[in-house]
């Protein structure tokens, strides 16, 4: 009797099976992950434009650019993102708003917008995403 080598076409399938089934579990994982990482990179940029408009305002009489549009020396410059696009969305006198909304390939990400004031850390909108 002579003996074959190899796999049949049922192992064959119950392997691809397998990875088939590992790849649904593994890669939505790793997505997450990756937008996780865009969200601190965020949350960063938003805190360090916080302190800069703080520098500003220690001395300067506002926390808003005396000139339209802001072409004045020292004021803080937005940080640029592939990801998030990010704006100080009202400066006044004794506040501001700033903002990172998501954009590109993190638009659909379910934390939503990054939002910060002059009296609250930066917050995302889904609370959930606040932890």
């Amino acid at each position: 009797m002579q003996q074959t080598r190899g796999f049949t076409l049922i192992e064959l399938m119950v392997v691809i099976a397998i990875v088939a089934i590992l790849a649904a579990v593994a890669i939505p994982a790793y997505n997450e992950q990756v937008r996780k990482g865009r969200r601190a990179e965020a949350f960063r940029s938003v805190g360090q434009l916080q302190l800069d408009l703080e520098r500003w305002r220690a001395e300067n009489p506002s926390y808003a650019c005396p000139t339209s549009p802001c072409t004045t020396a020292g004021y803080p410059t937005l940080p640029l993102s592939d990801y998030y696009t990010i704006a100080i969305s009202s400066a006044t006198a004794g506040n501001y708003t700033i903002t990172a909304t998501p954009k590109g390939v993190q638009a659909g990400d379910r934390c939503g917008t990054l939002t910060a004031t002059r009296q609250n850390k930066p917050a995302w909108g889904t609370p959930a995403c606040n932890q």
